[in-house]
């Protein structure tokens, strides 16, 4: 449990352990098909709705011995995707070497990016990476707002952004025509959810093609998760009751089905295994104990039951979070 916020004394009007369970819902695992890697919680940003209150103080990076299980873990498991986060991935010194491990491993990889890394003009080689592979990026970009953006995530940013966005272009990226996919990510910059995920889409697709010609394959609308710096700042702006009040009653029952933990496994900086990477955060393991991944003869079973908490209706409310 962490310590920086006291859990059990804010809490929805409803837990979502009782919520599944009026529904006459059973939150298990289907076949696991894909792993995500959490390579650390160093990041060049303090993003305000990070949920693993990920910074550039933040010294939880995973080492080379560490990758080495993963690599092991994901030859012996042959997911059908892997999904590379952090943090800001492109911080960690062995990132290429995870990367270029993985690569047999798995017929999809995906790398997440704040964009703002790729833009210190340090990364060239990890980018000829991505691109020699084709990793496809999947792109935190919450705003068109610039000074929304940067109030979201740090001064300067959102130019920043933009710039590797074009870069990004430049490489083929985001291009129906090449299999280098760039999809964007956006997020709510305050305590409300986001809204339709078609209708942001056709907007982002229309402004950033008009401004700057940058072009992009999808975008992802998701609520932020209320752990974390969001916790924390929803807490101190007296908005956590309020926000956990709106998620849980905008429960949809539709989402279970294909909620992301069903069928992923995540794997932290130290190696440990969790159901997601909101699990991660909170300190919930997968199958409720701890178990490294040198541990793990395959992909967790079919019929296991997945950690639950109030974050949950986080991507269980609305269009959902799959």
């Amino acid at each position: 449990m962490n310590a920086a916020y006291p859990w059990e004394q804010i809490r929805p009007p409803e837990t979502f352990r009782q919520t599944l369970a009026n529904h006459g819902l059973v939150l298990s695992r289907k076949k696991t098909t894909a792993l995500q890697v959490n390579v650390g919680l160093l990041c060049n940003q303090r993003c305000r709705h990070c949920h693993l209150s990920a910074g550039p103080d933040r010294k939880e990076n995973m080492d080379s011995e560490t990758m080495d299980d993963i690599i092991a873990y994901a030859d012996r498991s042959r997911f059908e995707a892997i999904d590379i986060t952090g943090g800001a991935p492109e911080l960690n010194p062995n990132i290429v070497k995870l990367i270029e491990g993985l690569f047999p491993q798995a017929p999809r990889i995906t790398f997440r990016s704040n964009l703002s890394v790729l833009s210190d003009g340090k990364r060239h080689d990890l980018i000829r990476l991505l691109k020699e592979k084709s990793v496809g990026i999947v792109a935190s970009f919450p705003s068109l707002n610039e000074a929304q953006a940067d109030a979201q995530r740090g001064n300067g940013i959102f130019r920043k952004s933009v710039d590797t966005l074009l870069k990004l272009n430049a490489l083929g990226y985001g291009n129906p025509e090449t299999r280098l996919t760039l999809d964007l990510v956006s997020n709510p910059a305050g305590a409300f959810l986001p809204g339709s995920q078609d209708q942001l889409e056709k907007r982002f697709r229309e402004v950033l093609l008009k401004k700057w010609g940058i072009v992009f394959n999808n975008l992802y609308a998701f609520a932020n998760a209320p752990l974390g710096r969001f916790r924390n700042w929803l807490d101190e702006k007296g908005n956590l009751e309020a926000y956990l009040e709106r998620l849980s009653s905008g429960f949809n029952s539709c989402t279970v089905e294909g909620l992301m933990c069903r069928s992923l496994v995540s794997v932290s900086w130290d190696g440990v295994l969790h159901d997601c990477d909101f699990n991660l955060s909170r300190g919930l393991h997968l199958g409720a104990q701890r178990t490294h991944v040198s541990e793990m003869p395959g992909p967790p079973e079919e019929g296991l039951p997945i950690a639950v908490g109030d974050h949950c209706y986080t991507c269980t409310a609305g269009a959902g979070f799959t």
